[in-house]
């Protein structure tokens, strides 16, 4: 899919879900850092910390009801997507209601409210476009990236990391990631094209708003060549 320049200034206006979380903070420092983004627009049931001049921030507890909200979401061209919970320990209907319904509630206003509006969507390696396989995770995920790329947006990518490796000073990340933090140089070495940082991904997203890929569906070797445009 190729999508056209977003706007006259060909600039990006983000909105971010999930900046609380390690992802969504990394796409949000890209964000704040990036020329090619003019504005970015947090929404989240917590404040994230963050004060930028670029930055508005919304603090909303109801991702179900954003209709108190919707006036202030129009002026934007981009969704970057990034909240999302762990599977372990869920059963799939719960799972589903947090991945699928809760995904495609914002998302489908989203299109509606600006069709003209960019939508990357994190998921993760392994996700099932069969929606038949195995894996519980994998097919609620497939099933959620379907479902948003019928959805009218200009663009709609899919973004599947494997490991993400952190960058250095944010607050939010996992703390089992500085366990291994060490072995990244090693095992980037081995398998370039299956590790990618937190930056590449924040960097993808962006090129991808503003430039459009010609690939829906984003595994890392394509998000580390994207974030290289």
């Amino acid at each position: 899919m190729h999508t056209q320049p977003n706007s006259a200034s060909n600039k990006v206006s983000a909105i971010i879900t999930g900046a609380t979380g390690m992802v969504g903070e990394g796409v949000l420092h890209e964000c704040l850092a990036s020329s090619d983004v003019e504005r970015v627009l947090v929404i989240g049931r917590k404040p994230c910390g963050v004060t930028h001049p670029k930055l508005t921030e919304i603090v909303h507890g109801d991702f179900w009801d954003l209709t108190p909200i919707e006036d202030r979401l129009r002026p934007y061209n981009a969704c970057f997507f990034c909240l999302g919970v762990s599977s372990v320990g869920l059963k799939e209907a719960e799972y589903t209601r947090l991945t699928y319904d809760l995904t495609l509630h914002a998302a489908g206003l989203l299109s509606k409210l600006n069709p003209d509006m960019v939508f990357c969507y994190v998921t993760g390696v392994g996700t099932d476009s069969t929606e038949q396989g195995k894996s519980m995770w994998a097919r609620v995920k497939g099933r959620t990236e379907n479902a948003i790329m019928r959805l009218p947006f200009r663009g709609a990518y899919m973004f599947r990391p494997g490991y993400i490796h952190p960058t250095k000073g944010l607050r939010n990340t996992h703390k089992y990631y500085s366990a291994f933090s060490w072995l990244y140089p090693a095992v980037k070495r081995l398998w370039p094209k299956h590790f990618i940082t937190l930056r590449e991904l924040g960097t993808a997203m962006i090129h991808a708003a503003k430039r459009g890929h010609d690939r829906q569906l984003l595994e890392p070797k394509d998000i580390i060549e994207l974030a290289k445009r």
